[in-house]
């Protein structure tokens, strides 16, 4: 199955606004991962950016859930791009 990287930005002060729908955020990223979706994500220690890796049937698939996680849907990020990935080792 192929895998892609989702690379995304954060919004200014993201501590703060994320608090809200933090839990929403993390329960859906666990359920991606039980289901064999999502592979791993996690920010940029800066707080920027962040970087998902997932296995999925095509781009559209992780599209969707970048775009149903309440982090995207409420403006804690705010921009994304998804490339598919060639893992050499």
């Amino acid at each position: 199955m192929p895998k892609y990287v989702m690379q995304g930005r954060y919004c200014e002060n993201v501590l703060e606004k994320r608090a809200p729908f933090r839990q929403a955020h993390l329960d859906g990223l666990t359920a991606q991962k039980a289901a064999g979706t999502l592979m791993t994500i996690g920010p940029t220690k800066d707080l920027t950016q962040c970087f998902g890796i997932y296995e999925a049937e095509d781009e559209q698939t992780v599209r969707e859930l970048v775009e149903a996680d309440p982090y995207w849907q409420n403006g804690v990020w705010t921009e994304y791009n998804v490339y598919e990935w060639i893992q050499a080792v």
